[in-house]
């Protein structure tokens, strides 16, 4: 069959190659020039499927409070007359329940550990590259409260199964030996030893050219207008240079898609969620991250690619603004000088944001709708690195009539009624 995926970041690009080597004739739209230049182009790094939990939990909402009035701040809430942000707050916020917490980690940690066996067999098979390493990650606490409230994620992790492990200062240490310089900020950590970091950009690069290998055909600088249809499918896909058409439709839009798909009746509760990084040249090896750190006090990622640090984090509610604002930039900056302090050149470091296509629920939306011929792989928000692979067999399992390898009802876009 003809396949049309719409979108080329990370989960657009991982869908058209699933789906080429299912057999499908693909072809992939985008308005920009080129893949992953978006959302994907320059996020935390993290392939963390241990760490695949929702934002919505108990405690967040009084949480959320201090945190709109700290300095430098993890969450960022600039409100405006927008519908659609006052929804899905309200959305999220009913979700901050335990009950509906273990739920939808569940669910997340259930993809992501598919995704993350998915990207070892990829990378087996092709030998693709994207400075990718393998040596877990740390979720680093400078708190004593901070370390006492992992009780509900070791449960999680303990009933899925996820190795993990406590950490002492001392441990923390082993872990990452340049925090020996800063030893008296630790309290503990909580480290996942199967968790991997890599560039996403990088891999999504070379993934496209390994999918026009598999003959997909990109087609770039394309402006995707509207999908024209009946009251139950899909006819084609008006674009700048006319209708185009397939057997199937994927739209991987990300934080574009719920607007894309409105015409057609469908509500898909995503929204963008601002996020922010700094990409920093390394100078002192010795002071340097040799994987991912998660400072929970900041709740930021700093992470080691190649020969540069990638600081990614916060979220910001604020439409689909891409500025660029001095204090977020200190914020990212406060987090890696107190721990890797002199192990990059901030002066050269690049500051860049992009938009998280957030679900209230934190899952994802996979997977078919009540148009007969359209699928949706969209809203992985702060995980698409995390979960693409995963996501793509998935899709390609759908769209090809076969049964996916893992349970995938509560995926789809139904679960909302």
């Amino acid at each position: 069959m003809k396949v049309a995926v719409l979108g080329s970041g990370v989960i657009g690009v991982t869908s058209a190659y699933y789906l080429a080597r299912a057999g499908h004739e693909v072809v992939v739209y985008d308005r920009q020039s080129g893949p992953a230049l978006e959302t994907s182009f320059a996020n935390a790094g993290e392939v963390s499927p241990g760490y695949a939990s929702p934002w919505a939990a108990p405690g967040i909402p009084q949480k959320a409070i201090r945190w709109l009035l700290m300095k430098h701040a993890p969450l960022i809430l600039r409100p405006k007359p927008d519908a659609a942000m006052v929804a899905w707050v309200w959305r999220m916020l009913l979700n901050c329940t335990a009950e509906r917490y273990a739920v939808n980690k569940r669910r997340m940690v259930r993809l992501a550990e598919y995704s993350r066996d998915k990207l070892i067999e990829l990378r087996a098979a092709t030998g693709i590259r994207y400075d990718e390493r393998m040596q877990g990650t740390l979720q680093l606490f400078r708190t004593q409260k901070q370390l006492d409230g992992i009780g509900k994620d070791v449960e999680v992790l303990k009933r899925d199964g996820v190795p993990f492990e406590v950490l002492d200062p001392e441990g923390c240490v082993a872990a990452e030996p340049a925090l020996a310089k800063v030893r008296e900020l630790i309290r503990g950590g909580l480290r996942l030893p199967n968790d991997e970091t890599g560039d996403c950009y990088k891999f999504t690069v070379v993934l496209t050219d390994l999918a026009r290998e598999l003959g997909v055909e990109f087609k770039y600088d394309t402006q995707v207008q509207q999908l024209r249809f009946t009251p139950d499918r899909i006819e084609g896909v008006q674009t700048a240079s006319g209708l185009e058409t397939a057997d199937i439709y994927i739209v991987a839009f990300g934080s574009y898609t719920p607007a894309f798909v409105k015409p057609l009746g469908l509500q898909v509760p995503v929204y963008p969620v601002k996020g922010y990084s700094l990409t920093i040249p390394i100078v002192d090896e010795s002071r340097a991250p040799v994987s991912t750190i998660m400072d929970e006090t900041y709740k930021i990622a700093i992470t080691r690619l190649g020969d540069r640090i990638r600081v990614g984090g916060m979220a910001e509610i604020s439409g689909f603004s891409k500025d660029l604002p001095p204090p977020r930039r200190d914020t990212l900056a406060q987090s890696v000088t107190d721990l890797f302090g002199g192990a990059g050149n901030l002066e050269a470091a690049t500051f860049w944001s992009g938009l998280r296509p957030m679900t209230p629920d934190g899952t994802p939306v996979i997977g078919k709708t009540s148009y007969k011929n359209l699928l949706l792989n969209t809203g992985h928000g702060t995980l698409g690195w995390t979960m693409a692979c995963g996501s793509a067999q998935v899709i390609a399992d759908i769209a090809s009539d076969r049964t996916p390898d893992i349970e995938v009802g509560d995926l789809a876009l139904s679960r909302y009624g």
